[in-house]
């Protein structure tokens, strides 16, 4: 038996638990003659109370399981009832759980209608805690393709909660369901950032991400991203154009060549010359050397790049493992 197979065993047992089954007619004519008794569907409602009861529990293995219970069961859960228990909840935590359930019903091919559902909730919900809550239930799925434009809303929710779950949703699913490489996510990450108007939310999304696989039409929004007042917008936005797609390449290295003369901020400075390095390699050192004499405070840090640069290492993750062992000799 594999491992995927003994835990939906094991999750099918612990269901039967909570929502117990009526005698089988063999079971019942065992006990005493007289009519088979068929057995009774689960219910959403039952298991909901069984695991409202049970998120109790001072064990938190235990509450972990009963999460993992539901989304398990939603495949198989009446989607009428579950869409019913959704809209009708007002905890944040159960919530949370009935959206996730629903979602998942959406990742395993069941209803690809689900999810669109948890995202009207999300929008639409006046608690802005159950809002947060809805919105957590979409982490690490496919929500940025298939809910349309609704991170480019919640970005610009009246609750800074919100806005912050919405942020970090769209970073951990570019890292951990995209790892980057997916064009259509990608752009959908950068029209949230760009149509964000809390700087927090926009540095949060763009310092995060990877972005091998935008558009033209992404690079643009995030060069004029350069021109925030907010240094950590600018900087946020410096460093996601460091990976732009060898198209874009181009047209970012002249903007953030022609920004770091300009720029007064030493953390954006900084940012925009690891960006000058990552679309140069070793072809940047000489842009770099021209760059000493415009502030002296960073002259260090060009140095290291121009000498980490030099070694011509050809991936990107072993020349920042090298400048920052550099950084730590003294």
């Amino acid at each position: 038996m594999t491992r995927t197979s003994s835990f939906r065993t094991r999750t099918l047992l612990l269901a039967l638990t909570l929502c117990p089954l009526l005698p089988t007619a063999a079971a019942a004519q065992v006990a005493a003659p007289g009519p088979a008794l068929q057995g009774e569907r689960c219910s959403v409602e039952g298991l909901m109370d069984s695991i409202r009861r049970g998120l109790q529990s001072n064990s938190e293995a235990y509450k972990k399981y009963l999460r993992t219970l539901l989304r398990e069961s939603a495949v198989t859960l009446p989607d009428s009832e579950l869409r019913a228990a959704l809209e009708r909840e007002t905890d944040p935590v159960m919530a949370e759980h009935l959206a996730a359930a629903m979602v998942a019903r959406t990742e395993r091919g069941a209803d690809p209608e689900a999810i669109k559902a948890v995202a009207k909730r999300a929008v639409e919900e006046r608690d802005p805690t159950v809002r947060a809550a809805t919105v957590r239930s979409m982490r690490r799925t496919s929500a940025l393709e298939n809910t349309g434009d609704m991170y480019e809303r919640l970005v610009r929710d009246p609750s800074p909660e919100v806005r912050q779950e919405a942020a970090t949703n769209i970073v951990e699913d570019i890292k951990h369901v995209y790892a980057g490489f997916h064009g259509p996510a990608s752009d959908a990450a950068v029209s949230a950032a760009a149509a964000s108007t809390d700087p927090k939310v926009t540095a949060k999304i763009l310092g995060s991400m990877d972005t091998q696989k935008i558009s033209a039409e992404s690079a643009g929004r995030i060069q004029s991203l350069l021109r925030s007042e907010d240094a950590e917008v600018r900087k946020s936005a410096a460093l996601a154009l460091g990976g732009v797609p060898a198209e874009q390449m181009a047209s970012a290295r002249q903007s953030v060549l022609a920004m770091y003369r300009d720029e007064t901020d030493v953390g954006v400075r900084k940012a925009l010359l690891q960006s000058i390095a990552q679309l140069g390699f070793l072809g940047a050192v000489p842009e770099l050397q021209r760059l000493r004499s415009i502030d002296p405070r960073l002259v260090p840090e060009i140095d290291t790049w121009i000498r980490v640069l030099s070694l011509d290492l050809q991936e990107w993750n072993l020349i920042l493992r090298e400048k920052q062992r550099l950084q730590q000799v003294p």
